[in-house]
C-alpha cells in the first residue's frame, strides 16, 4: 500500500506541472487510482500546503482562501538548483541563508497563480529591506516558476541603464549561463528592449525555452514592448507571465506613462502575475485598491531581516513604538558624523541659479570623510576579508552639472595625499583620526580585531594610486564596473546611486542632499546592506537634520512592517487594510502625485501612549509650558477626589479629575511643532468624543514623575519633587533651538497609578491591569526635567540637554476602548516652507535614449 501511494504521490506531482491540484486530482481518478489512495493523496497534499502556508517567516496578508498549488522544489528541477550551487560557492551557508532564502521564495510563489489555469491577473508585493538581498528573492522566485511552467518572464529594473545592466548581468549568471538551452533572451547587457521579427520563435509551440526580458521604465522601451505582444497575441493564449517590478515604488505608481503601459503590457497576457519589490512600499500601498490598477490586492509579504544586515535602526535608532519598553530600543551605533549646517553651501547651491559656475569646497568634514576612506580601504586590505571591492559616496545633489564640479578639487586633493605619505604632520593626522574613529567604534563589539595604524601605513600607497574618481549620473560615461577586479573608487553622483544599484563594499558616505518623501530618503540610504568582513568600519557623515529624519523614517518602517504582520494575524486582507503611516513635518510620505488616493488618516488613541520627546530649549518657550503644568496642578488639587503625597518616591497623584481639566491643559500646553502625533486639538477632540459618545475619559488620574534624588522643582504650593535627567541626543549644534530626547516615559510609569505590585508587569500586562482596574480613565503624568541633564558615561551618543529653563514632559496613557473606538481625522500631508528640497528626477522616465 505504502509503495502504491509513493508511485500514485510521484505521478501526482508529475501531474501538477500540467494542472492545477483539482484538475490533477481528477487525472487520478480517470486513471483508475482507487479512492483511498486520491484521499491520501490530497490529504498529504494539503499538509504540504499548509506547511507553506504557515511557515514562520516570510509574514503575508493574502486576499481569500488562495490555492497553495506550489510546495516546494522537486528532484527533477533545473533552475532553482543552479541558483543554489552558485549561491554555495559564493559563500553561503545552506543553513540559515539557503533555508530562509529556499523559504521565502517558496512562499512566494505559492501565492502566484498555477501556470496552467487558463487565465489570471494576480497583483502582489514583497516588501524587503534596502540592499537586503531583494533581488536574490526574485530571481529565485522566477527559477521556481520556471521549473513549474512559467514561460515569460519581464523584469522591470528602474528607470537608468545602471541598475538594467546590472539586474540582466545578474540574471544571465545566476538563470541563463547555468541553463543556457532553457533560456532566450529579448534583452543583452547593453541592449534594452527592441522589437524582434517573429514571435513565433519565441512563443510557438515549438519553443520550450523560458523567455527572458529585463527593461527600464522608460515609455519608449514599454510602448515597444508593449506594442509587440500586441502583435504577438495569437501565441500569448498559452503563455504564463511573471512580471517582477524591481524598486515597485519608483516609476510605477502615479506616473502618466508608465503605469498605464505596465497595465497596457498585462492586459496583453491573459496569464500574468505582477509582483512588485520594494524596500520603501508607502506608494504602493496609497493606491486606491478599488481602481483597476497595481494595487497589491492578491498578497502582501514581508521578508525578515537576514542576519547581519545594516538597516536604518540599526545605524539611526528609533523612536519606541506603543507596547515597547524604551529601555529596551537602542539609539543606534555610533557610526553618523555630523556635517554642520555652514558646510552645506560649500558643496551644494543653495538655488537653482547657484548652479552654473558652481565651485565645491572641500570642507574639513569632507575632507576627514575621504581620508577616513582611504583608511578603511587601507584596513580591509589588511583583513583580506569580505566583499574586494571598496567604494565611498557623495550625494549632495541630483544636478549632474554639481557632480561634475567635484572632479577637479577632490583629485587635486587625492594628489596632494599621495604627496604627502612622507609628511610627519599629514601621518600624524590620519593616526589621529584612525586611532579616534575605531575608540568611537570599538572592532571587538563586531567579531572583528582593530587593525593597529602601523599596518596601515604600507597599504597607503596602493590604495591611493588605485582610487579612482567617478562621476556617475545620467550625463557622465563614467560607470562603477565592478566585474573586472577588485575597486577603489569614490563615487560623487544622484539618481543613477540611489536607487536599487548595489555599490559594492560601501564603507563611507557622505550625505547632505534633503528629500521630501519617506520613500526617496529611504532609497537615498545606500549603506544598509551587509557588511561582512568590516562591519566595525562603515561611517556616514551627514547634517544632524537628516540623521533625525533617518531615525524618525527609522520608526516608520518599523511600525509599518510590524502593522502588515499585525494585519496579516488578525485575518485581514490586501483590499481591506491601510497600513498607518505615521506624518512627520518635513516629510510627504510619498510624492505628491502618488499619494492622490490617500484619504485622511483616522487616528484612535485607545490603547495607546503617547508621550512628547521634542523640545524648544529657549526660556520663553518653556516657562510656557511650566505655567501650564502649574496650572493643572493646581486645578487637579482643587478638583481630584483624592490625592496621594508619594513624594518621597519623587511621585503624587491626583485621582478622578474632570476631563474639562485635561482638556484646558492641553489649549495651553505647547508641544514642539515636529511631534505631530502630540496633536493637542487632535488629542482634545478625541476625549470630548469618547466622553459623549460612551462615557469613557470622564475622569482621569494626573501624575507627577519625578527623581527623588534630584534638584527640587515645584509645581504648586506644597506639591515638589526632585528634577529628572534626561539626555538630549547629540548634534552638532547644540545651541540650535531644539532637543530631542528620545524616550520620556519608562515602562512602569504607564502603571503608576495601579494598585497591587506592578513593578514585575510587562507592557501587555499593564494594559490588562488597567483594563480591570481603570476602564475608563485616562493617565496624564507630568515630568519636571533638569535643565542640564548630564547624560551617564556609557550613553555615547547623548549630549547635555542644555535648555535655558527646566523642562515640563508630557505623557498620556488612554485606556482601551471596551466598545468600539472614536476616531479623529487628519490628512497625510506636510508644510515643506523653508525646506531645500531635491527629488527624484524622472526625466529619464521620458528620454528617447532608451
Amino acid at each position: 500500500m505504502a509503495d502504491e501511494f509513493d508511485g500514485m504521490y510521484e505521478t501526482f506531482r508529475a501531474l501538477l506541472d500540467a494542472f492545477p491540484p483539482s484538475e490533477a486530482v481528477k487525472r487520478l481518478e480517470m486513471l483508475g487510482v482507487s479512492a483511498e489512495i486520491v484521499h491520501e493523496i490530497r490529504e498529504h497534499h494539503e499538509q504540504q500546503t499548509i506547511r507553506i502556508k504557515e511557515l514562520e517567516e516570510p509574514h503575508a496578508v493574502v486576499l481569500g482562501n488562495r490555492d497553495t498549488w506550489y510546495t516546494g522544489p522537486q528532484d527533477r528541477d533545473k533552475c532553482w538548483p543552479a541558483i543554489v550551487d552558485l549561491l554555495r560557492k559564493d559563500g553561503w551557508s545552506d543553513d540559515p541563508a539557503i533555508r530562509h532564502l529556499d523559504d521565502s521564495s517558496t512562499r512566494v510563489v505559492s501565492l502566484l497563480n498555477h501556470p496552467k489555469e487558463k487565465t489570471f491577473a494576480t497583483r502582489g508585493l514583497v516588501v524587503g529591506y534596502v540592499q537586503s538581498g531583494k533581488t536574490t528573492n526574485f530571481t529565485s522566485v522566477m527559477a521556481k516558476a520556471a521549473d513549474r511552467g512559467y514561460k515569460l518572464f519581464i523584469v522591470l529594473a528602474g528607470i537608468h541603464n545602471g541598475l538594467r545592466r546590472q539586474t540582466q548581468a545578474r540574471l544571465v549568471r545566476q538563470m541563463v549561463e547555468p541553463n543556457p538551452s532553457l533560456w532566450s533572451q529579448l534583452t543583452g547587457l547593453d541592449k534594452d528592449f527592441t522589437p524582434q521579427e517573429n514571435p513565433a520563435s519565441y512563443f510557438g509551440k515549438n519553443n520550450k525555452t523560458h523567455v527572458l526580458c529585463v527593461v527600464k521604465k522608460n515609455a519608449t522601451v514599454l510602448r515597444k514592448l508593449a506594442l509587440w505582444l500586441e502583435k504577438a497575441a495569437d501565441y500569448l493564449q498559452d503563455c504564463p507571465a511573471l512580471i517582477i517590478d524591481d524598486e515597485a515604488d519608483q516609476a510605477t505608481v502615479a506616473t502618466k506613462s508608465i503605469n498605464p503601459l505596465i497595465l497596457r503590457i498585462m492586459s496583453s497576457l491573459p496569464r500574468s502575475a505582477y509582483v512588485g519589490y520594494t524596500a520603501s512600499p508607502f506608494a504602493n500601498l496609497l493606491i486606491d485598491p478599488s481602481a483597476q490598477d497595481l494595487y497589491p490586492r492578491d498578497f502582501v509579504v514581508n521578508l525578515p531581516k537576514p542576519a547581519g544586515h545594516f538597516g536604518t535602526e540599526v545605524l539611526f535608532g528609533r523612536y519606541a513604538l506603543d507596547g515597547e519598553d524604551p529601555e529596551q530600543v537602542d539609539d543606534g551605533h555610533d557610526m553618523i558624523r555630523s556635517v554642520p549646517d555652514d558646510d552645506v553651501p560649500c558643496v551644494r547651491p543653495e538655488t537653482r541659479a547657484d548652479v552654473e559656475g558652481f565651485e565645491p569646497v572641500i570642507t574639513d568634514t569632507l575632507r576627514r570623510a575621504i581620508e577616513y576612506f582611504w583608511l578603511v580601504t587601507a584596513a580591509r586590505r589588511v583583513r583580506r576579508t569580505g566583499n574586494p571591492h571598496s567604494t565611498m559616496l557623495i550625494h549632495t545633489s541630483v544636478n549632474t552639472a554639481v557632480h561634475d564640479s567635484f572632479k577637479r578639487p577632490m583629485q587635486h586633493l587625492m594628489d596632494r595625499a599621495a604627496q604627502s605619505l612622507a609628511d610627519a604632520s599629514f601621518i600624524s593626522r590620519l593616526r589621529n583620526l584612525w586611532d579616534e574613529e575605531t575608540a568611537r567604534v570599538p572592532a571587538q563589539e563586531f567579531g572583528e580585531k582593530k587593525v593597529p595604524f602601523e599596518d596601515l601605513v604600507p597599504e597607503l600607497p596602493g590604495v591611493l594610486s588605485s582610487c579612482r574618481i567617478i562621476m556617475d549620473n545620467s550625463n557622465s560615461e563614467d560607470r562603477l564596473d565592478y566585474e573586472n577586479g577588485p575597486v577603489v573608487a569614490i563615487a560623487v553622483g544622484g539618481n543613477t546611486l540611489s536607487r536599487g544599484l548595489t555599490l559594492e563594499g560601501l564603507s563611507v558616505s557622505y550625505f547632505v542632499r534633503a528629500v521630501s518623501a519617506y520613500d526617496t530618503l529611504l532609497q537615498m540610504g545606500r549603506w544598509f546592506g551587509f557588511r561582512n568582513g568590516y562591519a566595525d568600519l562603515p561611517r556616514i557623515w551627514m547634517t544632524d537634520e537628516l540623521a533625525e529624519w533617518f531615525r524618525h523614517l527609522a520608526t516608520v518602517e518599523t511600525e509599518m512592517r510590524r502593522d502588515i504582520d499585525i494585519y496579516m494575524t488578525e485575518a485581514e486582507t490586501p483590499l481591506t487594510f491601510a497600513v498607518r503611516l505615521r506624518t512627520h513635518p518635513a516629510l510627504r510620505v510619498t510624492a505628491a502625485a502618488k499619494m492622490r488616493d490617500a484619504v485622511t488618516a483616522a487616528s484612535s488613541y485607545g490603547g495607546k501612549r503617547v508621550q512628547t520627546h521634542y523640545f524648544h530649549t529657549n526660556a520663553d518657550w518653556l516657562r510656557g509650558n511650566i505655567s501650564a503644568a502649574s496650572a493643572l496642578v493646581a486645578a487637579s488639587m482643587s478638583n481630584a477626589v483624592r490625592v496621594e503625597d508619594r513624594s518621597a518616591e519623587g511621585r503624587y497623584i491626583f485621582r478622578d479629575v474632570p476631563y474639562d481639566v485635561v482638556t484646558d491643559f492641553l489649549a495651553a500646553y505647547k508641544f514642539h511643532e515636529k511631534s505631530p502625533e502630540n496633536d493637542a486639538g487632535l488629542i482634545s477632540e478625541y476625549i470630548r468624543k469618547r466622553v459623549t459618545s460612551a462615557g469613557s475619559l470622564r475622569r482621569w488620574n494626573v501624575a507627577i514623575v519625578g527623581n527623588p534624588a534630584g534638584e527640587p522643582f515645584t509645581f504648586a504650593p506644597g506639591v515638589t519633587v526632585g528634577r529628572s535627567v534626561r539626555a538630549r541626543i547629540a548634534v552638532t549644534n547644540p545651541e540650535a533651538d531644539f532637543a530631542d530626547i528620545k524616550t520620556l516615559m519608562s515602562r512602569r510609569d504607564a502603571a503608576v497609578d495601579l494598585s497591587g505590585d506592578t513593578a514585575k508587569l510587562t507592557e501587555k500586562g499593564i494594559m490588562d491591569e488597567r483594563r480591570a482596574q481603570l476602564p475608563n480613565t485616562g493617565l496624564l503624568v507630568l515630568y519636571p526635567i533638569d535643565k542640564t541633564s548630564e547624560p551617564s558615561p556609557t550613553k555615547e551618543r547623548r549630549a547635555p540637554l542644555n535648555a535655558d529653563e527646566h523642562v515640563v514632559g508630557v505623557g498620556l496613557v488612554f485606556p482601551e476602548p471596551q466598545y468600539g473606538d472614536s476616531t479623529v481625522e487628519k490628512y497625510i500631508s506636510a508644510d515643506l516652507s523653508g525646506v531645500r528640497l531635491e527629488d527624484e528626477d524622472y526625466s529619464p522616465l521620458e528620454s528617447e535614449d532608451a
